[in-house]
């Protein structure tokens, strides 16, 4: 049994990379990791090439992604959640799943999991709900690919702003825009995978669930 677990976050050595790393940890199994970041993969131009050889038009590191899914027994998408919605650099790799699906269903009950790193806090008024909205961009595209979703972890990021040396006299700082106008990068702080303890926690509940989906 082997499990890929691919992190969209172009960030080196991320929250995100970390925590699907959790995952992949937890299963006991046979794992690969991939960070999106090293590959070139355009999103899906519609055209239907790839309906009768499972394979898409587009020559780029695209196929090669879809070959590892497809050999694969189960996958842990990671992605984070730039303007409220999934990154464009997951979309697009999941996007490029779709030559599989035609007349044979290559993904059909595939354990799937989704791991989503947003700097939006969650249930606050007036703030969008983007880590839901990451995690369904995620679900839904493999409901529609007919793969058993497992569950989700989310967890708290932070805004590129805390790396710019501008982000106190810059009129659009994230870390304000999210916490307030008197909000710093002192009193939020950096949001770090291993001090989330709960979080830490669901990563290796989340691998265990995927253990136990395979070995069924």
């Amino acid at each position: 049994m082997k499990v890929i677990g691919v992190s969209g976050s172009p960030i080196k050595n991320s929250n995100t990379d970390r925590a699907v790393k959790a995952v992949l940890e937890a299963t006991g199994l046979e794992t690969e990791f991939v960070k999106l970041f090293d590959y070139t993969i355009a999103p899906c131009k519609a055209c239907l090439g790839c309906v009768k050889t499972n394979r898409c038009v587009i020559k780029d590191d695209g196929i090669e992604m879809a070959e590892k899914v497809k050999a694969a027994d189960a996958l842990v998408v990671g992605g984070f959640t730039p303007y409220s919605s999934l990154d464009a650099r997951t979309k697009a790799f999941l996007e490029r799943l779709y030559p599989l699906r035609h007349r044979n269903g290559f993904l059909r009950g595939k354990p799937v999991a989704a791991v989503v790193t947003s700097a939006t806090p969650q249930g606050v008024e007036g703030l969008p709900p983007a880590a839901d909205m990451g995690v369904n961009a995620i679900q839904f595209a493999a409901m529609e690919e007919g793969m058993d979703f497992v569950g989700s972890v989310v967890m708290a990021g932070n805004v590129p702003c805390v790396k710019c040396q501008f982000r106190e006299e810059c009129p659009m700082n994230g870390i304000k825009m999210i916490h307030g106008p008197e909000a710093t990068l002192e009193s939020v702080g950096i949001s770090c995978f291993e001090d989330q303890e709960t979080v830490v926690k669901s990563t290796q509940e989340l691998g265990r669930a995927i253990r136990e989906k395979l070995l069924a």
